[in-house]
């Protein structure tokens, strides 16, 4: 999809010709379950620190590439270990909680289907999809076919689901991983975008785009239980692992909608120009918003939400098009792609400075790290 296709449609979603492309732990059933994931995140964080060789493993983050590929990039090094091709445009990348995996959506190119030598007739779509790859290998393990202009996928904890919003079609696909199975589409609100999953796998907070909620589905009944009103034009979500703060970027505001989840009372905090994606680092201190802007007055900064104070203290410059951030497990770096001009800025969140720019071709959107 080009890059000018690609702004077309963002326009009917949001007000104002912005364009958008974007986009990546909610409730909880109490503080045990809060602190017995930390535990064992820390566990799994000392378990992976040498193989029984007495090597460490590596550490990937990956990047979804608009142009039709995912980089594979080595966090020690911050250098690009390889690039999966992929018929069609990549719009964000999750990996597994496994770590074996990885997910992507794909949103179909208009591809030539029979005709001439010369490539004229008849044009046909390809079918939206999902597509796992291996993380060892970067083979191709399942490719499943879900709505149109599917847009985020994200995994529940437990890892027994995928769920991918889909865009054009305001409802979700419902994956089962044991079987690759597509096994519920559940309706949402108006342009189903970015999301996150709570860390009991049970729901799943849902940014619409085309309106000004979020829609919360539940995934025992596999329903939208009900829509929480945020603000304009809400792009992805983020959720304090212990269930009690929903984040929503409003790319219509130029804000940060801090909700508590309780009272569903909203805080907006202004952050940059054209929020995107948002993401809460691994102690639910910060949360850190890529401001993209547009393609014709690109934005170049990420904004630093305190959710305890509900106060930004800190704007990061970065590359033009900020788009999709995610911090690294062990709380110390945040990586951040910039659309438009193909990088990944990679900041150090003790200084709240940009440490490295690598180039990845391709119009880098959304991003993934493993533990």
């Amino acid at each position: 999809m080009t890059k000018v296709k690609l702004s077309i449609f963002i326009a009917t979603l949001i007000l104002g010709a912005l364009i958008l492309v974007g986009c990546s732990s909610a409730s909880k059933t109490g503080d045990n379950v809060a602190a017995n994931k930390v535990e064992d995140k820390e566990q799994q964080t000392e378990n992976n620190d040498e193989h029984a060789d007495g090597t460490k493993p590596v550490q990937y983050y990956y990047t979804a590439n608009e142009g039709g590929s995912i980089s594979k990039i080595d966090a020690a090094t911050n250098s690009i270990v390889s690039t999966i091709e992929v018929d069609g445009s990549v719009h964000n990348v999750q990996v597994a909680p496994d770590g074996k995996m990885i997910g992507a959506t794909v949103v179909p190119k208009m591809a030539g289907h029979g005709g001439d030598e010369n490539g004229h007739g008849e044009e046909m779509e390809m079918s939206a999809k999902v597509l796992f790859f291996s993380i060892e290998s970067d083979e191709l393990l399942k490719e499943v076919e879900v709505g149109n202009h599917p847009a985020h996928i994200v995994f529940t904890e437990d890892g027994k689901l995928a769920i991918v919003t889909n865009n054009e079609d305001n409802n979700v696909t419902v994956i089962d991983m044991a079987s690759f199975n597509v096994v519920s589409t559940v309706d949402t609100g108006k342009g189903p975008h970015g999301f996150r999953i709570s860390a009991d796998s049970k729901s799943a907070y849902i940014a619409n785009m085309g309106e000004d909620t979020v829609s919360v589905v539940n995934l025992d009944t596999m329903k939208e239980e009900k829509r929480i009103k945020v603000g304009a034009a809400p792009v992805t979500t983020g959720v304090t692992s212990d269930g009690k703060t929903l984040v929503a970027t409003l790319n219509g505001e130029n804000a940060l909608a801090v909700v508590d989840l309780a009272t569903e009372k909203v805080a907006k905090i202004p952050v940059g120009i054209g929020p995107a994606q948002v993401y809460i680092d691994e102690k639910d201190q910060f949360a850190y918003v890529a401001n993209q802007g547009t393609e014709e007055d690109p934005s170049n900064s990420v904004t630093v939400i305190d959710l305890a104070s509900k106060k930004a203290t800190a704007e990061i410059i970065t590359g033009k098009g900020s788009h999709g951030v995610v911090t690294s497990p062990d709380n110390k770096m945040v990586y951040v792609t910039n659309m438009f001009e193909d990088t990944v800025s990679i900041i150090d969140k003790e200084k709240n400075t940009v440490i490295e720019t690598i180039e990845v071709k391709g119009v880098p959107n959304g991003i993934s790290i493993t533990d």
